[in-house]
This record gives C-alpha cells, sequence and structure tokens, in this order.
C-alpha cells in the first residue's frame, strides 16, 4: 500500500473520531474512501520490496541488424572551442555523436532493458546519477534515475559549457526542463591544454528533474557544443541493464510470473517489446534485434562544404584527435 493511500486512509479515520466527538459533520467521507481503496487496489501504484528466495533470472542480448546508422557529425569549424574539443574528432574538422556503437556482431551498447509489470522484488536503490563534461563529452551517454531525482553535472573541461534539459515522448515531442551555465574550474590552465590537458572539476551544478505525465526520457545537450548529449531514462523497480558493448544483458532474483521485458535506444524511433516468464530457480531467454537503420537521419550529416573548410583556422591553427580518432 502506498503512503498516499495510507494517508488518505488515516485521514477519514481523523474525520470519524471528530464528527464522534461532534466537532465538525461529515462531508464525503464515502468519495474519499472509496477513491483510497480504488488507488490501493490499483495495479503498479507501488513498488514494494520483499525477499525474494525463490527468484529466477533472465538472460538475452539486444543488437540492431544491417549496416551501423549512418551518423549525426558536426563541423567543428563553426562551433566554438575547435580545437579543444577537436581532441575527439575525424582529423578532418568533424565530430561525430557516438549514439550508435555497435559490435563486429551487430551487438548494441547502451540500450536500456527494463522489466514492466512487476509489483514486487528485490530491493530498489538507485545510485546518484553523476554526469561529467570531458573532452566535450558527457559522460555516461545513457542513465536511468527515478522522478523526481537529482542529477549532478560537473564540467571537467577548460572551457565553458552551457546546459539544456529536455524532457521528451516519442510522440508529443521535446519540453525544456531548465537551461544553466556549466562554469569550468577558474583554476584550469589554458596554456598547452589542448595535446595535454588535466581535467580540473568545476562548481558542480545539481538540477531535480521533475517530469511531466506520460513523458519517461529525460536529455541534456550543451547549447555552445550540440554534438554533446546526455540520456536518462526513468525506471520503476529494480530490474533493468544499460547494455555494454556486447549487448548483454541479465537480471537476477525475479519474483516467477508473466511480464513483458521492454527496450529503449537513444538512436532508435520506437521501443521493442518482448512477453517473458520467468520460473522459479530456472533461467529464461529474450533476444531482442532492431530493424535496420537506412537513409538519413538528421541534418547533422558529414558533408563538403568549401566554404567551410579547416583553412578558416588560419596557418597556425589546427584540430588534432589527440584523445580519440573517430571513424565515420
Amino acid at each position: 500500500m502506498g503512503p498516499l493511500v495510507v494517508h488518505i486512509i488515516m485521514s477519514v479515520a481523523g474525520t470519524l473520531i471528530e464528527r464522534a466527538m461532534g466537532k465538525r459533520p461529515l462531508v464525503g467521507w464515502a468519495w474519499v474512501i472509496s477513491v483510497g481503496l480504488l488507488l490501493a487496489a490499483s495495479p503498479g501504484w507501488s513498488y514494494e520490496e520483499i525477499s525474494v528466495t525463490d527468484g529466477g533470472t533472465i538472460k538475452g542480448d539486444v543488437r540492431i541488424l544491417g549496416e551501423k546508422p549512418r551518423p549525426m557529425a558536426f563541423n567543428l569549424v563553426t562551433i566554438p572551442d575547435a580545437r579543444y574539443c577537436g581532441r575527439i574528432s575525424t582529423g578532418t574538422g568533424w565530430r561525430i555523436v557516438e549514439d550508435f556503437v555497435v559490435g563486429p556482431n551487430g551487438s548494441l551498447k547502451d540500450a536500456v532493458v527494463m522489466l514492466k509489470g512487476i509489483e514486487e522484488g528485490k530491493p530498489f536503490a538507485l545510485p546518484e546519477v553523476r554526469i561529467e563534461a570531458v573532452d566535450c563529452d558527457f559522460l555516461p551517454f545513457v542513465n536511468v534515475l527515478r522522478d523526481q531525482d537529482e542529477i549532478t553535472v560537473v564540467n571537467m573541461d577548460p572551457v565553458q559549457h552551457d546546459i539544456q534539459g529536455y524532457q521528451t515522448a516519442r510522440v508529443r515531442g521535446a519540453r525544456v526542463l531548465f537551461n544553466r551555465p556549466l562554469p569550468m574550474n577558474p583554476f584550469h590552465k589554458m596554456l598547452g591544454m589542448v595535446n595535454s590537458h588535466r581535467h580540473l572539476p568545476g562548481t558542480p551544478m545539481v538540477q531535480k528533474i521533475r517530469l511531466s505525465k506520460g513523458r519517461d526520457i529525460f536529455v541534456m545537450q550543451c547549447g555552445f557544443h550540440p554534438y554533446m548529449f546526455s540520456w536518462g531514462v526513468v525506471v520503476r523497480n529494480p530490474y533493468y541493464v544499460i547494455t555494454k558493448e556486447d549487448g548483454a544483458f541479465a537480471m537476477t532474483d525475479v519474483p516467477p510470473g508473466e511480464y513483458v521485458l521492454t527496450v529503449w535506444h537513444a538512436g532508435m524511433k520506437k521501443y521493442l517489446e518482448q512477453p517473458v516468464v520467468v520460473e522459479a530457480g530456472r533461467t529464461s531467454t529474450a533476444h531482442f534485434a532492431y530493424e535496420p537503420v537506412t537513409g538519413r537521419r538528421s541534418v547533422h550529416e558529414m558533408q563538403e562544404n568549401p566554404h567551410f573548410g579547416l583553412e578558416l583556422l588560419g596557418e597556425d591553427l589546427e584540430i588534432v584527435p589527440s584523445v580519440r580518432l573517430q571513424r565515420p
């Protein structure tokens, strides 16, 4: 029974006592009790932690079929801090958004696998969400959180960032949650920062995330460096996995029952779902495969433009991918 239900029932009890003592008339008590009973009986109203002694396991993987999708890319010449942010780049002046990290067998990184329809199970504790801006990249790229959780964002770069937060849904589109500057540490050494740089944390930005009804996805983007993204997915129980490079996932201590597995990925337009039956002490398997992504995904793609070449930086400037060379 959720805390709101308990509060309603206690309020009704208090009203009944006061009426019995002649302090005030009882108005609408039947309606209040009905609401309380309805909320208490509603499935999925809240998640309850229990001791799981006969749980099962769910294992599987997430893949994408076909060729690796065409990446979003931004011309660094047209964006501030081209030299420093170019520490991660193609070597030709472009910065790629690495939202699709695909293994040799199509395994998909950063897919969030979630179990739906479960009302009780093992303890539900989430780590605090801490996101760092490092080399003009938000790390980690994908996080999980609960609605009303706080996130902490720290600038480790010797350049300033601008945090734009959005809540989004596949159908309703995005809405702005906040827009805040992310200052750098004032003691950063600017000399020689491009090829050798010690990351120093700036003042943390702490923000509570409040999402509207029906919106379970949160995204951050830098207003100065638009290729910087970090996603947050709302989870309602501890049965979730963010896949690594091998695309594999495993959930343990799942109470026996029938559930639905859901997969979300930042670069895809739809969720994948699959029913799963969990039996005590046994392992169930589920395999997910996204259909090939064809055609153009975004207006931001690599293309030759004679008006925006590296020569705009001047003779003494160049963009060197000293941290990581990106490949389209």
